[in-house]
């Protein structure tokens, strides 16, 4: 049996893309580039959409075969050789769903982060007692001390995206449940969550909103989702959303523009920075 791969990485995406771009600009269609390197067409499309490593001598041949100039055939396998190099994210794959591992990867790419919550506090805003609480409910599937020990160790190295010197802008939405669910008997928990929750929204580039009871339903009353913006211009805004044993990364153009409108609606909506404040305050006083 095969070695699993891991999910790929932002790099690897966007090169795969790239890729395909180089192809349509010469005119080939897989078939004829799968010619060229005496594979199958599927061997192609596998490296396009980033299924698959980006092996090196293919790429120099590919990139040669669409006429690509030798000074930016050099940068693209440089960046290749970059983006096959795997991510910090891989030493946790005992416990790290392969579903959530190109998350972890867009999420460090990224540099707009827009997401809502309806159940939780998001993970880049938890405290460890918290996150552990979280996952001893069995909301990942592994309840064993070590796995749940494993998962809040990864939670807590992911918040270190959020100290970086070009920290992406983070804005969540959370639900007013979020709040006024305790995760814990010990109502520590909750108010330390409710502390770490008020310092972040002191920050310049952490928002986060609540969607209050009052303000009634709103279009995104389904299921928790993100959606991710980044520099590269090869990178289009995708969306991420899960359930219960799985993920779905969307990015097409259509069903992108949905979550980003629905987005736009809820932040109107949803409580100021400054209610939020207040709200955050006000549920700490209740544990």
């Amino acid at each position: 049996m095969s070695e699993r791969r891991p999910a790929p990485t932002v790099g690897q995406v966007v090169l795969g893309r790239r890729l395909q771009e180089l192809r349509d600009a010469a005119g080939l269609t897989r078939e004829q580039a799968a010619r060229v390197l005496r594979v199958t067409s599927a061997t192609v499309r596998r490296m396009e959409l980033a299924e698959v490593s980006l092996k090196i001598p293919y790429v120099q041949v590919l990139l040669e075969t669409y006429g690509v100039a030798a000074e930016e055939t050099a940068q693209f396998v440089h960046l290749a050789e970059e983006a096959n190099e795997p991510g910090w994210w891989q030493r946790f794959h005992d416990v790290l769903p392969d579903w959530f591992s190109l998350y972890v990867s867009l999420e460090g790419a990224a540099r707009l982060i827009r997401s809502y919550e309806p159940h939780f506090v998001p993970g880049l805003l938890q405290t460890e007692d918290y996150a552990r609480a979280v996952l001893r409910s069995g909301t990942v599937g592994q309840t064993g001390a070590e796995a749940i020990e494993r998962h809040v160790s990864l939670r807590m190295a992911r918040q270190e995206l959020l100290e970086r010197p070009d920290a992406p802008h983070l804005w969540v939405i959370v639900e007013e449940t979020v709040l006024r669910r305790p995760v814990s008997v010990r109502g520590e928990v909750m108010r330390e969550q409710l502390d770490k929750l008020l310092e972040y929204t002191e920050r310049d580039r952490v928002t986060v909103q609540v969607a209050e009871f009052a303000a009634g339903p709103h279009p995104g009353t389904y299921a928790p989702f993100s959606l991710f913006r980044f520099a590269e211009p090869e990178l289009p805004d995708m969306v991420y959303t899960e359930y219960l044993t799985g993920a779905l990364y969307l990015d097409s153009r259509s069903e992108v523009a949905v979550h980003l409108e629905v987005l736009d609606h809820m932040t109107a909506a949803a409580a100021s920075v400054e209610r939020t404040r207040k709200l955050l305050r006000e549920c700490r006083h209740t544990y």
